[in-house]
């Protein structure tokens, strides 16, 4: 099956896991995917994700997710760059997301990673998504 959008479906599923209570899901494997979730992982708002062989060639992620006293961690998850509307922001125009609590992912030159290591590496790029 083929996607048009694989880094929508992927917060999808991680959204509709989290208001299901799942305490993980499976997404298929792609580089892109790892990475995003890598900053996931690193934000704190996923336990952590692993790459599982599923089937003879076929390899899936394994996303743990993350609760709070029942609550999940991630209240609100959004695409804002979608493949018909390309969003790219310079690093002094890039603005914070619920005033620095929520963080945004970004696809730079140097790699994917959230807004606050893009303006230590002092870099913009493509906005992927917004967590909060």
């Amino acid at each position: 099956m083929s996607l048009s959008d694989p880094i929508g479906d992927l917060l999808t599923r991680i959204r509709n896991g989290q208001q299901a209570g799942k305490s993980s899901i499976m997404v298929p494997a792609s580089k892109h995917r790892e990475s995003v979730l890598g900053v996931l992982e690193r934000e704190g708002y996923i336990r952590g994700f692993s790459r599982v062989n599923a089937r003879t060639g076929i390899d899936e992620l394994k996303v743990e997710l993350k609760y709070n006293e029942g609550e999940p961690v991630i209240s609100q998850i959004m695409r804002v760059s979608t493949p018909g509307r390309r969003v790219y922001a310079k690093i002094k125009d890039l603005q914070k997301v619920y005033n620095g609590l929520g963080i945004s992912i970004l696809s730079t030159p140097r790699g994917v990673m959230s807004d606050h290591e893009a303006r230590q590496a002092n870099v913009g790029g493509e906005i992927i998504c917004q967590v909060f």
